[in-house]
């Protein structure tokens, strides 16, 4: 199993001032969010330009590979279901169950 499948993954959201959502992942949810701000120019190109930034949403996922499905589904949400996401903050389990990935996971 290599080092990234060992790491803790985590899946998060962005509001911008448009009350735009990105949806990304990561391992280090602070640095990826000083990212973003434009604090060391790797931000995402949604993000670049923004002026403000607002973790709205994130949750441990898991490893890289559950996490980056789980990314893709939530990207393929519509507005609305994002929103709802963000509303009701499911933890690990429930939003595994939500994106039809609970199968996925492997303890």
């Amino acid at each position: 199993m290599s080092g990234s499948e060992t790491q803790r993954w985590f899946l998060y959201l962005l509001r911008n001032e448009r009350n735009a959502l990105y949806t990304g992942i990561t391992t280090d949810l602070a640095r990826r969010l000083d990212e973003h701000r434009g604090l060391n120019g790797r931000g995402a190109r949604f993000t670049r330009g923004c002026k403000s930034l607002l973790l709205v949403y994130d949750c441990e996922i898991g490893s890289r590979s559950l996490a980056l499905k789980a990314e893709l589904r939530v990207k393929r949400l519509s507005k609305a279901g994002k929103e709802r996401l963000v509303r009701n903050r499911p933890d690990r389990h429930r939003l595994l169950e939500m994106l039809d990935l609970a199968w996925a996971v492997v303890e």
